[in-house]
């Protein structure tokens, strides 16, 4: 099918701005990101290594004073019973177990509900408290507060716990069906042996049939880390495409699936770091509390929202009629020598502006573009 005129020649001209040479600029027109160097050598000659999206969503927390006053972000409180969430205790999530610790500002917690032993990392805390409260773990969710996003580059600096008996887990999420995990047991933790592994899932209709045990499906692969997420921030990320879902930490790719079990529907991300008692996954209640630092998000996507849509036409349509051609800007990857700040980011406005954080969500990049000018301009490049 061949695309409308207009559409055809915005894409033609976004083709000659994709060159190799550009550096970040005003990204009016979107975000070049960049398939491991092992999958670029696995694809044939048709595929690509280059994935273009329109949208960005950036968040420093490590420069955060206060995670209340970012309204690109939702803490969460609601209940969860032991029945519902299999396991043998219940999960009381609460927004006072996700503040900004003091490391990154004032914080706004006046009494860390964290451990001691915890030294104070830049960054939000989500932490799991080891005192049930009417037979509930306490533990903590951070949403974000767009719900649009499709596919896309998604990423975390996270430093996990090392207290054992808890789940720690980045998610993009639409339902129970639709879902994309990177999740991490401490309790599989083993420091002496160098274990360190990550359970990457996709849950499915596949995944409800075997009762949410994505074990039992195609979309479940556990892969050892090479490096302690204990003892400092890495950057965990999932690039969710059409047919596939890859993941990585550092920028390697850690493992690939694709298949009728991706998603097709848009959706938001999760933070969150729980336990329930239950000793085929997130085991514990730990016995003390344990602390989860998100240094930063990162995500370069593609919207559903057809206004903006329309809005991130319109501006990339009048940024290109200026000449510029520096209107696309290149994703760098992130290593673990720079997975605690995220190295380059293309969103300066200030984290701590609590008018800033207000209009955040409607002004990260004017916007996106729909999946149909996704797939154009992969199968151009």
């Amino acid at each position: 099918m061949a695309p409308p005129r207009g559409l055809g020649q915005l894409i033609a001209i976004l083709l000659l701005a994709l060159a190799p040479h550009l550096v970040a600029a005003d990204c009016e027109c979107g975000f070049v990101t960049h398939t491991s160097a092992a999958q670029k050598q696995a694809r044939d000659s048709s595929g690509t290594s280059q994935l273009f999206f329109t949208n960005m969503l950036e968040s420093k927390f490590f420069e955060l004073k206060n995670i209340s006053l970012d309204g690109t972000w939702r803490r969460q409180q609601y209940n969860v019973s032991a029945r519902a969430g299999r396991g043998e205790y219940g999960k009381a999530f609460a927004v006072k177990n996700v503040y900004s610790l003091p490391g990154s500002g004032d914080g706004d917690s006046t009494a860390s509900t964290g451990s001691s032993s915890h030294p104070a990392d830049d960054g939000v805390a989500l932490v799991v408290g080891s005192t049930l409260t009417n037979d509930a773990v306490p533990v903590a969710e951070l949403d974000s507060a767009r719900s649009d996003m499709v596919f896309g580059s998604y990423r975390a600096g996270m430093k996990l716990t090392p207290v054992n008996g808890t789940c720690a887990a980045f998610f993009w999420y639409f339902n129970d069906t639709q879902e994309i995990d990177m999740e991490f047991l401490s309790r599989e933790f083993d420091p002496k042996k160098k274990v360190y592994p990550v359970n990457l899932v996709i849950q499915s209709e596949a995944s409800l049939q075997a009762g949410f045990d994505a074990s039992k499906t195609g979309t479940f692969k556990v892969v050892n880390l090479t490096f302690d997420p204990t003892a400092g921030f890495h950057e965990y990320r999932f690039d969710y495409l059409q047919d596939r879902v890859l993941f990585y930490a550092d920028s390697q790719l850690l493992a690939e699936m694709s298949g009728s079990s991706v998603p097709t529907s848009p959706g938001h991300l999760i933070l969150q770091h729980w336990s329930n008692g239950n000793p085929l996954w997130s085991g514990g209640p730990p016995e003390e509390d344990a602390i989860m630092t998100v240094s930063y998000v990162k995500a370069y996507f593609n919207s559903s929202d057809s206004d903006v849509q329309s809005s991130w036409n319109s501006s990339c349509q009048k940024a290109l009629s200026k000449g510029s051609n520096e209107t696309v800007c290149v994703v760098p990857d992130v290593t673990a020598a720079n997975a605690s700040t995220g190295g380059t980011f293309f969103n300066t406005s200030n984290p701590n502006d609590d008018k800033n954080g207000a209009n955040r969500l409607g002004s990260t990049w004017a916007a996106t573009t729909s999946a149909l000018l996704l797939l154009l301009v992969l199968n151009c490049l």
